[in-house]
């Protein structure tokens, strides 16, 4: 069984489930739950309930409650949690506001995620046949980004293949490609593509990114998925469902195709198994496996 490592962020989203519009000044009546959070932790619960790849997280929590509380749900999960302890920083958490259609907007405090540090990858994780993924995250901020440059140096050093999800459009600047260098997989959202090669159509965008990674994976919200090699294109469609939380979506889709990649599936079936994860996320509360 391929092992997995997952570096990046944890985070204790707190979900509002609106009933309606917000109303700026005044009360907008919401259903209010708490879920574990951030992308990497999601991707890594997620390969857990895959089922085929050993998940292994690296990520920064802080010594309080809401961090052992998440160190004790991956564990149970069966996530082989690596996760520094920062005595001055909290847990990170993220404010999840969900819209009746499913759609989500998201306000994160970092907290403890910027405190993890080139000697919190334990190098015993970092074997030749594994494979890392790394969360943007911790490559947009600045804290986090030696620990997350210096494991994919380390990785590619030992023999493991790489991936690295952009993971927040809004943060990005055509910069982050210079930081992901190194990756085989790039593995943007279609607003992410956009950002990165100024191109709307993701096709283009695909292709254009494919000039600086071996492959790419554009993901498409309701509309699917597409791959790219430069030469090659295959594109799939989501599974039809009725979105309840999109939150942790695109983490199920990114632990699905990796699960499916490692166990030896070609591009097409990997987008198809992506997918499958996909639809169970935005029909499940919150952004882990239910």
């Amino acid at each position: 069984m391929t092992r997995v490592v997952v570096l990046g962020d944890l985070m204790v989203d707190v979900v509002a489930h609106l009933g309606g519009p917000l109303a700026p000044g005044s009360d907008a009546p919401a259903r209010i739950a708490f879920h574990g959070g951030g992308s990497a932790a999601n991707v890594a619960a997620w390969l857990a309930a895959a089922g085929a790849v050993r998940p292994a997280l690296v990520a920064s929590v802080g010594d309080d409650e809401r961090g052992r509380s998440a160190t004790g749900a991956l564990r149970a999960a069966g996530v082989d949690t690596r996760l520094a302890v920062d005595p001055d920083l909290p847990t990170g958490t993220c404010i999840v506001l969900v819209a009746p259609g499913g759609e989500r907007t998201m306000a994160p405090d970092a907290g403890a995620n910027r405190a993890l540090s080139e000697v919190d990858v334990p190098g015993d994780l970092l074997e030749a046949g594994g494979h890392l993924h790394v969360a943007g995250y911790a490559l947009l901020r600045a804290e986090s980004r030696p620990a997350a440059t210096a494991a994919i140096g380390q990785a590619r050093e030992r023999g493991m293949t790489v991936s690295v999800d952009p993971s927040s459009a809004a943060l990005l600047t055509p910069e982050f490609l210079g930081l992901a260098e190194g990756a085989d997989l790039l593995l943007p959202n279609a607003g992410e593509a956009e950002v990165l090669t100024g191109e709307r159509d993701p096709e283009r965008a695909g292709r254009a990114l494919a000039e600086r990674f071996p492959e790419v994976v554009v993901t498409l919200g309701a509309e699917g998925a597409l791959w790219t090699d430069g030469r090659e294109l295959v594109r799939v469609d989501a599974l039809p469902a009725d979105p309840l939380d999109t939150t942790g979506a695109g983490d199920a889709f990114t632990a699905g195709l990796l699960a499916a990649r490692l166990g030896g599936a070609g591009p097409e079936a990997s987008l198809e198994a992506g997918c499958r994860l996909a639809a169970e996320a935005v029909r499940t509360p919150g952004a882990r496996p239910g």
